[in-house]
């Protein structure tokens, strides 16, 4: 394992989590881990968002992370994993840094505190606690159109000097915000875009890279967009985002992760297009849409 704040740049993969006949499907997971692993990705977000984590019992979210660190190491690749925790209890959180402490993981992934909708100082108060408290460094979560609470800039900033949050995923849905907080930040501290869509106006802009659910398709693609930005081939990296660009709006069209999965089925990637409710399979429609592009990409590779 790595350390989290040397690693918290590039492209990060928030891992779909497989199931098959309601349980955990152990031998599509190991698959999807061999496949993007050697893939270009720098990193692994598991059991969040788009792993469906809140439907995972504990025990389920100890095997996913250990099978996932399994399949890397017999593939000789070490990428960082976080675990992605939620809950609007500090207290309840602290606990699950503790039942986690020892699982081979390298940080954690952290929201907002969902539906109580906490003042600035309980922000601040609820995250100094747990950052105090956890044995692996902390990237927040900022998704105010989840939680229905926004880190300011200026709450943001004061949790960047502690020494063990380390990075932030930005879905604070104000490109304003983020520009100012990629202006005023520490120089050590790392933020990421976690819209897929803004993924390459976020590069533009000086974020370190993006946590990117459409990269679970054309992988490489994505990739080379983070490359050439970093690189400066401006040019060339618009180019490979034109590529990939309607893949972030089609990925999206139904709640995440139902597009994505039924994408990777039917590609043979995963055994299975199942999610767990409240999350339903995607409609007839989109499920055609998704054959066709399908379809469309096959040809344009051959």
């Amino acid at each position: 394992m790595t350390g989290l704040e040397d690693h918290l740049h590039g492209l990060w993969l928030p891992l779909v989590t497989p199931f098959r006949d309601g349980a955990l499907d152990e031998r599509s997971l190991r698959r999807l881990t061999r496949h993007y692993s050697a893939q270009g990705i720098d990193g692994f977000i598991l059991g969040a968002t788009s792993g469906e984590g809140m439907t995972l019992r504990e025990a389920e979210l100890e095997r996913l992370v250990a099978i996932v660190r399994d399949e890397m190491a017999a593939g000789r690749r070490n990428q960082p994993i976080c675990l992605g925790l939620s809950g609007a209890d500090t207290a309840r959180l602290k606990e699950r840094l503790d039942e986690t402490a020892d699982w081979p993981i390298d940080g954690y992934l952290i929201a907002s505190p969902y539906y109580v909708r906490p003042s600035q100082r309980g922000l601040l108060a609820h995250f100094e606690t747990l950052a105090d408290h956890a044995a692996w460094p902390l990237a927040l979560y900022n998704i105010p159109y989840r939680t229905s609470v926004n880190i300011t800039n200026q709450t943001m900033l004061r949790l960047a000097e502690h020494r063990n949050i380390v990075g932030l995923k930005d879905c604070g849905a104000s490109r304003e915000q983020s520009i100012a907080l990629l202006r005023d930040r520490p120089r050590e501290f790392r933020v990421l875009t976690g819209e897929d869509a803004n993924f390459f106006e976020a590069l533009g802009d000086g974020a370190d890279g993006g946590i990117v659910l459409s990269a679970h398709v054309e992988t490489a693609t994505f990739a080379a967009v983070y490359a050439e930005m970093k690189h400066g081939n401006h040019e060339a990296a618009q180019a490979r985002w034109n590529e990939v660009a309607e893949l972030t709006r089609l990925l999206f069209t139904e709640p995440s992760p139902a597009p994505a999965k039924y994408w990777l089925w039917r590609s043979g990637l995963i055994d299975s297009p199942e999610v767990r409710l409240p999350m339903v399979e995607v409609s007839s429609e989109l499920a055609a849409t998704i054959d066709r592009e399908i379809e469309r990409r096959v040809k344009v590779a051959a």
